[in-house]
């Protein structure tokens, strides 16, 4: 096992599938597991540790395939609760992802986007420095930059994506798996 990929203390070790890269400087702890061709830039934490009182069991944090991980990005649950990241999912340099927290396929979290108790659906992209707790937000919307989404009735200044955020959410999906694999090369 590789120093930055860490057993917790109730024993749980990560599983990463060996066609993903994860840079020297992340950290991965516990009950997680990496789908396929994905990327874990510098400084991520991945850690899941916490130990549900009532059942002695750690819910897992489950990453897709073709997930990008990008710089300072942290990943952590509750006791008892877990992250899931869909598939060809982006999240931003230093965004946060709390659990209980449920991210659908082709999803974008932008730079230093807070994301807790909620479920976003597939292809929404939350926008740089925005806050979504408590609410679930619908596919295919978008949370404008700085916005702070912690009611349904706040689900009303969602838009819908439009073509251009949706190339932009795939063209980065690209790019970032890409360096899944030039990495490993290196």
């Amino acid at each position: 096992m590789q120093n930055n990929v860490r057993k917790s203390p109730s024993g749980d070790v990560p599983e990463i599938d060996p066609t993903s890269y994860v840079n020297p400087s992340a950290v991965i702890i516990g009950k997680v597991k990496i789908g396929k061709n994905c990327y874990v830039g510098p400084n991520v934490v991945v850690r899941n540790d916490e130990v549900d009182e009532d059942t002695g069991k750690v819910t897992a944090v489950v990453i897709g395939d073709n997930v990008n991980l990008q710089d300072g990005v942290v990943i952590h649950a509750l006791a008892g609760t877990g992250v899931t990241v869909g598939n060809n999912t982006s999240l931003a340099h230093c965004c946060v992802v709390h659990g209980p927290c449920k991210i659908g396929p082709g999803s974008f979290v932008g730079f230093n986007a807070v994301v807790f108790k909620t479920e976003i659906g597939s292809g929404c992209m939350v926008k740089h420095g925005a806050v979504v707790e408590g609410v679930d937000i619908p596919p295919g919307k978008v949370v404008p930059t700085g916005a702070c989404i912690t009611s349904p009735r706040d689900l009303g200044l969602l838009q819908d994506t439009n073509t251009e955020q949706r190339e932009f959410m795939e063209e980065v999906v690209h790019f970032n798996v890409g360096f899944s694999q030039g990495y490993k090369k290196v």
